[in-house]
This record gives C-alpha cells, sequence and structure tokens, in this order.
C-alpha cells in the first residue's frame, strides 16, 4: 500500500504541473483515491483536512473584496509610489513589507491581506502583477519560521523544545533562530534586485486615492491584533485562527448590508469566493494525510537520520538541505511533527544539544514550500488570486523567483546556525 501511495503521490504532482487550471479537480480525485483504496481511512478524513487554514482562508477572503472596493490598497499603493524609485524597488519593498507583518501572523493571512496592495500598484502601473505576488507569498513564507507566533511549525517547536517568544531571539547565551530568518530575508534583496534588474522604469503616483469606507481595512487591523493576541493563549483549540478570520469576515459583511442594504452585492462577493483554492488545498490535506497514514514520511524521517549517522555536520546538513526539498512537496506540519522526536533520539544518542538539528528543521521546512506554487497554504492562496485576476502560474514560473530566493535564504541561514549553534 506504501508503493501505491507514492505513486499516486508523484502522479498527482504531474497532473498538477500538466494542467494547472484542473489543480482542484486533481487534488480531490487523488484524495478519493487515496480513500477508496483505503490508504486514508474514512474515518480520519475529518481531521485530515486543516480546518484553521481553510477558516482563515475563507474569512480573509470575505475581508478582501470589500477591502479592495474600499480604495485602501490603493491608497497604500500611492505611498509607496511616492518612496520607491522604479519597479524593481516596489516589488522589494512589497515583499518586504509582507515579510515583516508574516513573522507575527500566519502567513495565508498575511498574504490575502498585502496580496491587494501588490494587485492595486501593479494595476497603477500597468504591469504583470504575478513575479510581485510571487515575491510577497515567498518572502511570506520565509519570515514565518522568525518568530513564535509566525507559523504553525515555530509553534509546535516551541511547545516540544519548551521555549517561549523571547527564546526565538536569545536563548543559552546565542542569538537565536530570528536573526537566522532576518539574515536570508536581507540576502534576498540582492537576489530580488537581479531577477527584477530590467524593471527600472520610474514610478510615481499623480492621482491621489480617495478611501470609500475605512470599515473594511479597521477589520483587516482587528483580525491581525486578535491573531496575535490570541498566539500568546496557552491551550487554546487549533482552530482559533480560523474562528477569528470568518467572525471578522462575517462581521465586515453584516457592516457592509447593514450600510448600504445591497443583498445583491454580498451574494456578489459570496459567488466570487475563490473556491478552486479551497478546493485544492483540501484534496491536497487529504493527499498529504493519506501518505503519512502510509508511513512514507516515517520513512523519510528515519532515511535522514540514517544517513546523517553521528556526524553532527552531516546530519545537520542533511536535516536543512533534506527539509527543503522535502517540504517543497509536502506540507511541512506532519513532516515536522514526525522529525521532532526522532532529532531528539538523534541527539541524545550523541550527547549534543538538539537545538542545531530543530533550527536547522524549522529553517529547511519552512523555506522548502516557496519551491513550488503548491508546496504551501500561502502559494495556494497567492496563484488563487492571481488566476481570479486572469493570470495563470505554470511551476516554472514560480519556480524562477521562488528556487534562488529560497537557496539563498536557506545557504545564509544553514551558515548562521552552524557558527552560532554547533
Amino acid at each position: 500500500m506504501k508503493t501505491v501511495a507514492i505513486i499516486l503521490f508523484v502522479a498527482m504532482y504531474v497532473l498538477l504541473i500538466a494542467l494547472p487550471k484542473r489543480r482542484a479537480i486533481v487534488a480531490l480525485a487523488a484524495a478519493g483515491i487515496f480513500i477508496i483504496l483505503g490508504i486514508l481511512p474514512f474515518k480520519e478524513v475529518p481531521t485530515a483536512i486543516d480546518w484553521n487554514v481553510l477558516l482563515m482562508i475563507l474569512g480573509t477572503l470575505l475581508l478582501v473584496d470589500y477591502f479592495i472596493e474600499s480604495k485602501m490598497p490603493n491608497l497604500i499603493a500611492d505611498k509607496l509610489l511616492d518612496i520607491a524609485p522604479n519597479v524593481m524597488w516596489v516589488t522589494i519593498l512589497m515583499s518586504l513589507f509582507s515579510g515583516i507583518i508574516s513573522a507575527f501572523i500566519d502567513n495565508v493571512a498575511t498574504l490575502l491581506m498585502v496580496a491587494p496592495v501588490g494587485l492595486a500598484v501593479c494595476r497603477k502601473l500597468k504591469i504583470n502583477p504575478v513575479p510581485m505576488i510571487i515575491s510577497i507569498a515567498v518572502s511570506s513564507n520565509l519570515q514565518g519560521a522568525a518568530t513564535l507566533v509566525g507559523d504553525t511549525t515555530s509553534i509546535m517547536l516551541a511547545s516540544y523544545a519548551g521555549m517561549d517568544f523571547t527564546d526565538f531571539f536569545w536563548m543559552n547565551g546565542r542569538p537565536g533562530i530570528f536573526f537566522a530568518v532576518e539574515l536570508g530575508a536581507v540576502a534576498t534583496v540582492p537576489i530580488m534586485m537581479f531577477l527584477f534588474r530590467k524593471d527600472k522604469e520610474p514610478v510615481d503616483s499623480t492621482e491621489k486615492t480617495v478611501v470609500k469606507d475605512y470599515v473594511p481595512t479597521i477589520m483587516m487591523i482587528a483580525h491581525v491584533v486578535f491573531l496575535i493576541i490570541a498566539s500568546f493563549v496557552p491551550d487554546k483549540p487549533e482552530i482559533t485562527n480560523g474562528i477569528i478570520c470568518m467572525a471578522c469576515g462575517v462581521i465586515g459583511i453584516i457592516w457592509e448590508y447593514a450600510k448600504d442594504r445591497d443583498k445583491d452585492r454580498v451574494v456578489r462577493v459570496i459567488k466570487n469566493l475563490d473556491y478552486d483554492t479551497l478546493l485544492l488545498l483540501t484534496g491536497l490535506f487529504a493527499v498529504i494525510a493519506g501518505i503519512t497514514e502510509a508511513g512514507v514520511i516515517d520513512d523519510l524521517a528515519g532515511v535522514i537520520a540514517s544517513v546523517g549517522g553521528t556526524n553532527l555536520f552531516l546530519l545537520f546538513t542533511i536535516v536543512v538541505w533534506g527539509s527543503m526539498l522535502i517540504s517543497a512537496f509536502i506540507d511541512n506540519i506532519p513532516y515536522v511533527a514526525t522529525m521532532l522526536p526522532v532529532l531528539q533520539g538523534v541527539t541524545l544518542a550523541m550527547g549534543v544539544e538538539p537545538y542545531l538539528l530543530y533550527f536547522g528543521l524549522l529553517c529547511g521546512a519552512t523555506l522548502g514550500g516557496n519551491i513550488t506554487p503548491v508546496g504551501a497554504s500561502c502559494n495556494i492562496a497567492g496563484v488563487g488570486m492571481l488566476r481570479k485576476e486572469g493570470h495563470e502560474v505554470s511551476f516554472g514560473d514560480f519556480a524562477r523567483i521562488g528556487v534562488p530566493f529560497t537557496l539563498t535564504a536557506t545557504l545564509v541561514a544553514y551558515v548562521y546556525l552552524w557558527v552560532f549553534w554547533r
């Protein structure tokens, strides 16, 4: 059954690449086959789906349409165009902006909040939005590992290793993983300057936008604040962030309806939601749960540990780069959950502290999702927004930005962690 699971998983990815407009159907079909064959038991399906992520996306999407219609993204775009000398620096500033936010709230929420601003900038400049939105997505994924509240994998590590918020900045007399991530982010600036070196058209914003309605912006800010507050609450339900985003989305819709009494507008917002992205994620969650159930992820963890042997440098190298490659195709949450106890056992046997390998695992697994457009929920959401704008993103389009970005940030984090934590 394990072999069948691997074959189906590979076939799904081949079809995801070959049929970019049918990705949701491909993922759902693969999930259905996993369930029919019993690789993923039917009773496990409800728990296989990450309802927290789906509700976060759905709730934020309910706000995004109103946020865009309010013209606030256009106003922010005006401010960015005032300080950026050309298109290249607009893209870089948007990426850094999303990265900073993503260090403190979920990557998906960051993408859905910042991407409309990027789209507004591109409309004003009449340029292709694909490179900018991809840059925003990969920056959001990178910064998620910077703090305890930035990503689910960070929360998992903190819980398993008994770390608190400040340990990500300074721990055991040494600078923490926060600086590894930030140095990686800074190192990507020259990469983006090279990738977008031809985008030197000067920019300006002579037409100043007037915001129509500040309530959508207030609700967007409110859900960010609530997400940050919730991140410090211990033992909260896993679905907490999703409930926060849904509540803000529903409140936003109720307010807009109460203000205008425009039922057709509410129907239009609900009808125009990006259901393809939600269905694609649902299918992928089920497939990943299926290969986890089949023992594939356990086998990968075992291979990494056994190949590294008792050589700490070799093991660290394999953990970082192996995790990066694996997370390009496999959801990093079950992978990190599997690897943490494996690495603890290996380091206990070697008589060394586990933090070097823990941090290497987190950096590699978080950054690996940036290699493909379906490697992370944030990427899927960004590609979905571009599809709604009429832009299809191929694996090649995404890899052109995602691969050099990932390799650079991972290399910097890899060197930093070895220097300070070996």
